[in-house]
């Protein structure tokens, strides 16, 4: 099969700034960050802005909790937990250790509950509750967690329990981490807003937020921090601001002073000196390929998510596509079938890659049909 390739200028049909010349943008650097490790990502175009260490094994403490907070929506989505529904804590929940929401063995505690204690007041005796509620056990929800990692792409993350409590066979990276939060908030968006929560109240005890950059960045609304002796203080925080989201994982900082200074350091390069501009709308043609032995002769072909790019300020109109098709298409072909690539570029170097889907099934076509369009092949006509 061959490959056809057309050409699209992305500032002539998307009605991009166009620059005023095709000298490169200055590219701000990166600040210093006073960490072991970081990974600072654009949540809609999935660009990497700033990283060191981002596949080094790190220990995560209670960022772990965003796996057993996914794996929690994930069983209340699927209705195999309600938020309604009254736990009680085992012997083994309660007697954990680390921070807790001070559950009562003696006292149910709603589901609803539990997860703020668990992202709120970060409690471990919470972790547990729902780790055995959804497994049966917290040794086999850990083993779900690492497989629900590998599900998302998390390559270099393994868990031995729902808490972050210290391990040996328990860590991540800051890229995998980063990985989690944005599946997090893209595939639980309901879900998301407990994270900007500043303090919950259980038992007649009241607990802040860690997150200092709640009380400080209106543009911060979560997500999570984390601590324990071997792992120093770390921080993953995600700020938006006019229509754009990214993403900071911060680890292995001195005290929790300085992982909100570091985040915020990271968070405002990403949002000041970069644009994430909108390519291509979800579900929406940006052309027609030809289909061959098909009950219609041609197919629209877009993108089952919306398309961004994220560039220094000012390089929008810089931005070139290269939309490609795998010919001959021959049918039958199902929507959402991948049929080709869009390759973005800038300055003549590729900047992101998304496969291109068909919009619409075409179903295989009649006898005659086909029979023509095999001689065509055959002889090469189009």
């Amino acid at each position: 099969m061959k490959t056809t390739i057309s050409r699209i200028l992305l500032a002539a049909t998307l009605a991009l700034p166009v620059a005023a010349s095709a000298t490169a943008a200055f590219v701000p650097p990166v600040p210093e960050i006073a960490g072991k490790a970081y990974y600072l990502v654009d949540f809609n175009s999935g660009q990497v802005l700033a990283a060191q260490g981002p596949d080094a094994r790190v220990e995560p403490a209670s960022l772990t909790k965003l796996m057993t907070a996914y794996l929690t929506f994930k069983a209340v989505k699927e209705k195999r937990l309600t938020l309604d529904q009254m736990l009680t804590v085992s012997s083994r929940g309660w007697k954990t250790d680390g921070s807790r929401m001070f559950l009562d063995p003696k006292v149910p505690v709603k589901v609803d509950d539990l997860i703020k204690g668990m992202i709120v007041q970060s409690g471990n005796d919470a972790c547990v509750t729902l780790a055995e509620a959804i497994a049966g056990s917290e040794d086999v929800f850990a083993q779900v967690m690492t497989q629900q990692a590998q599900k998302l792409g998390m390559k270099n993350t393994q868990f031995r329990n729902a808490t972050g409590l210290p391990h040996a066979d328990h860590y991540t990276t800051v890229h995998d981490l980063a990985i989690l939060s944005a599946a997090l908030i893209r595939d639980f968006p309901e879900f998301y807003p407990t994270y900007s929560i500043k303090s919950f109240t259980y038992n007649n005890i009241t607990q802040p937020n860690r997150n200092l950059l709640l009380y400080r960045d209106p543009n911060v609304d979560g997500m999570k921090t984390g601590y324990t002796d071997t792992a120093g203080y770390n921080m993953i925080t995600s700020s938006h601001r006019d229509g754009r989201r990214v993403i900071s994982v911060v680890v292995g900082t001195a005290s929790p002073e300085a992982r909100a200074v570091e985040s915020s350091k990271l968070l405002n390069y990403g949002l000041q000196f970069f644009d994430t501009p909108k390519l291509y709308s979800a579900a929406k043609p940006v052309s027609d390929v030809p289909v061959y032995k098909g009950a219609a002769k041609s197919v629209p072909v877009g993108f089952g998510q919306d398309v961004y790019a994220t560039v220094v300020k000012g390089q929008a109109g810089q931005l070139k596509a290269d939309l490609s098709t795998v010919q001959p298409l021959i049918a039958p072909i199902k929507a959402g079938q991948t049929v080709g690539k869009l390759v973005v570029s800038l300055d003549g170097k590729p900047l992101l890659e998304r496969p291109v889907v068909a919009l619409q099934a075409v179903e295989e076509g009649g006898f005659f049909g086909r029979l023509w369009d095999s001689i065509k092949l055959m002889l090469g006509w189009k």
